[in-house]
């Protein structure tokens, strides 16, 4: 029995959970999309109607509505879904770390924010995976032409059997929008098997990024503090 109760109050706080985390979610994209009830709600009247009607006209207004019941929620979960996806791309876009935030959202790869940057905070982040090694820059597309080749030839002497993949966040062309940096790192094909690419996240990490080849500074700040003055 206290086995149960157990079972029964962790899938309540589950749901609990989930219940929560689709509040936030609707209220993030409600303070961007301020039609997104309306527009979640009609989908959901619209497909329900539709089904119902079917169902009277077949003679089965039963079956109809629970299909249309059915139907109607899911429609909705897309819709929403879609909707607070734009909004949460829309707040992110201009961002510094926005692509790195994107990356470490698509499974199979292993992401490094900010292996390379400038004085002008340009920056490339690296991914890792199936395709091959994806270097992905934020900042002014010119100054990172030359950010993103640099990096090339420092991880050329260690992955040269590896392809490198190159992108550029933005509108202008030739650069990939940040919605759609996600659909373009998936449509990638895989080329490298799963041995491969642990051996090529090895490699990198041996060769160090931007974080770890940064010099200690010395002097004062490597001292110790005296342990009485320690809280």
């Amino acid at each position: 029995m206290a086995r149960k109760a157990n079972t029964d109050g962790a899938a309540g706080a589950g749901t609990t959970g989930r219940l929560k985390q689709i509040a936030q979610t609707y209220k993030m994209t409600r303070r961007v999309d301020s039609k997104v009830g309306l527009v979640v709600a009609g989908v959901g009247i619209v497909v329900f109607g539709v089904l119902l009607g079917i169902g009277f006209a077949i003679g089965h207004p039963v079956y109809g509505g629970i299909l249309g019941f059915v139907l109607a929620f899911l429609a909705m979960a897309i819709v929403f879904g879609r909707r607070a996806e734009r909004a949460a791309f829309g707040q992110m876009e201009g961002q510094p770390g926005a692509a790195a935030a994107v990356l470490e959202n698509v499974r199979g790869w292993t992401v490094t924010p900010a292996v390379a940057m400038n004085r002008s905070q340009d920056v490339v982040h690296r991914a890792v995976g199936k395709a091959g090694i994806v270097l992905v820059g934020e900042g002014n597309p010119n100054r990172l032409r030359g950010l993103l080749a640099a990096e090339k030839k420092r991880m050329a002497r260690t992955v040269a059997d590896a392809p490198v993949h190159d992108f550029v966040i933005g509108e202008g062309e030739g650069e990939v929008p940040l919605k759609k940096l996600r659909t373009r790192l998936m449509k990638l094909p895989r080329v490298l098997p799963g041995a491969q690419v642990t051996a090529v996240n090895d490699r990198l990490r041996a060769l160090g990024d931007l974080m770890s080849n940064m010099p200690v500074p010395k002097g004062p700040m490597n001292m110790r503090p005296p342990r009485g003055k320690m809280r």
